[in-house]
């Protein structure tokens, strides 16, 4: 996998988007931006495309996606009550119809027995309803970890988009 399967798969998701009145927001912590990246590499993505907040930080999922203190301290930042919290959080304080989340351990540090090196969970979501939130156990380094992430949550946006009810 690389970083060109990435644009080919926002290249494929962009005329769709468009043509569904669809406006995407993300909400990231171990991608670091770079699910935003993907899609705002793409020349007229501001039709498609209205913010991220990368959240690393635990402080940073309180202040500026109203995660919940109580949520953090008993599930941890990488687990489906938070990022569904992020993503909720997300769609309140933008202007998007589709939210992504993510939230993971891409390493080398960091990993435990129940979540070691490449954990991660991501959701989607539409305002005011959650879509789905999967958690991934990928394997290699960091930057594979993260590419992965990434691939994952723009095939999660296809899904959605094929699968859409509204």
């Amino acid at each position: 996998m690389n970083q060109q399967l990435l644009s080919d798969l926002a290249l494929e998701l962009a005329p769709r988007l468009i043509t569904d009145n669809r406006v995407l927001a993300t909400a990231e912590s171990c991608t670091g931006g770079w699910i935003a990246k993907t899609f705002t590499d793409i020349d007229g993505s501001s039709q498609w495309f209205d913010c991220s907040i990368v959240t690393y930080s635990n402080q940073a999922k309180v202040n500026l996606l109203g995660v919940k203190q109580a949520t953090l301290d008993h599930y941890g930042a990488v687990s489906q009550p938070v990022v569904k919290e992020m993503v909720l959080g997300l769609l309140d304080r933008s202007d998007a119809n589709i939210g992504i989340s993510v939230s993971g351990i891409a390493g080398p540090g960091g990993g435990t027995e129940i979540k070691p090196v490449g954990t991660v969970w991501i959701a989607w979501a539409k305002p005011g309803q959650l879509i789905e939130a999967v958690r991934f156990q990928f394997k290699g380094d960091r930057e594979e970890v993260r590419l992965q992430a990434v691939y994952e949550a723009l095939q999660g946006v296809k899904r959605l988009l094929v699968n859409q009810d509204d």
